[in-house]
């Protein structure tokens, strides 16, 4: 985590993966109420992506959940999540996995189609906004 001298209020938590300092972006940023979680993808401690997609969206919801508790928050902050699918048609399994976390919070969410996301196996792609306090 690291407080940027411009914006006092501002914290930043790296995941530590490989693609932060390259593309120059932070897990997820706390400004003072708010939590922004950067697009979250499936792969699990070991570096793998999880098969699957409903799989892979559980993944991505627990690595948003770690990133969101390290910044004093939990899914329950959680107020708007957008899903990014590579095949609409299968939106019923990541709907399903996202449900398991969230049919009680109910966030504002999206589930949009893209053509591709930067991994051939990664299927889904999951942002999420919180407020805490």
């Amino acid at each position: 985590m690291r407080q940027h001298g411009h914006c006092r209020k501002r914290t930043n938590h790296s995941s530590g993966s490989v693609w932060e300092p390259i593309i120059g972006y932070s897990r997820a940023v706390k400004v003072r109420a708010f939590i922004y979680v950067s697009g979250t993808t499936g792969t699990g401690p070991d570096g793998k992506v999880a098969q699957g997609l409903e799989a892979q969206t559980r993944q991505a919801i627990r690595n948003i959940e770690k990133a969101l508790r390290s910044l004093g928050a939990g899914l329950e902050n959680v107020v708007r999540t957008r899903m990014y699918l590579t095949n609409i048609g299968e939106w019923e399994k990541a709907a399903r996995a996202h449900g398991e976390f969230f049919r009680q919070i109910k966030p504002a969410t999206a589930l949009v189609e893209v053509s591709k996301l930067i991994s051939p196996d990664m299927l889904v792609e999951i942002e999420a906004d919180a407020v805490v306090g």
